[in-house]
Order: structure tokens, then sequence, then C-alpha cells
């Protein structure tokens, strides 16, 4: 099994940034994505972003491009997401995911999920 922990959500104006942590302990060595997806009220849970394990390789919906940044610290088991320029269509739950597999963007492709951290864009 894997945990994940997240970290680093709150309240912010349009145009701030936050970072967000996930931190993940338990069998890591079978984790090859890591991932972050996001749920606002009403909507379904999105893609954000993801990273390979070794950092190689990222992913990105087309409204983070060019504001977001996901990167990945192994020696911490930790996957960061960077979130510049944010806007008041950002505020949403943020969930941390990990699988096995290499498939980025489908939620159901996820082994282990946080239990996700709250940002919200004040306008």
């Amino acid at each position: 099994q894997v945990q994940l922990v997240e970290s680093g959500g709150g309240l912010v104006q349009a145009g701030g940034s936050l970072r967000l942590s996930c931190a993940a302990s338990g069998r890591t060595a079978s984790i090859y994505l890591m991932s972050w997806f996001r749920q606002a009220p009403g909507k379904e849970r999105d893609f954000v972003a993801a990273i390979s394990r070794s950092g190689g390789s990222t992913d990105y919906t087309d409204s983070v491009k060019g504001r977001f940044t996901i990167r990945t610290d192994n020696a911490k088991n930790t996957v960061y997401l960077q979130m510049n320029s944010l806007k008041p269509e950002d505020t949403a739950v943020y969930y941390c995911a990990a699988s096995r597999g290499d498939t980025t963007r489908y939620g159901s492709s996820y082994d282990y999920w946080g239990q996700g951290t709250q940002v919200t864009v004040s306008s």
C-alpha cells in the first residue's frame, strides 16, 4: 500500500501563488506516475498535471500550462505543484494521486489517492 498526504492549500488572491506538496509513504517503489487532480464544487474531478517518478516526463492540462509546474523530489518521496498566476477558476479541492501504470489523465487509472487540500482563489 501507498499513503499520500497533501499539504499547502489555502486562500490566496487572484494573481498569487501557492505550492502544494504530496508526501508518499509505504511501497513507493511500485509507483510510476504521480499526479494532481482537482474538483470544483458541483463538478467532476479533473486532471491537472502528472510527472513520472524519474521526473523525465510531465503532462499538464491546457488551462494550467505556463502557470503551474509539477516536480518530484525522490529523496523525500514528495511531489510538488507550484501554482502561479492563480485565477478564481482554479478554486477547487486538489488531490494527489499515484499510479503503477503510465496513463496520465484518467482518474480511474490511479491506484492511490490523498485526502485532498482546499485551494481558494479570491477575485
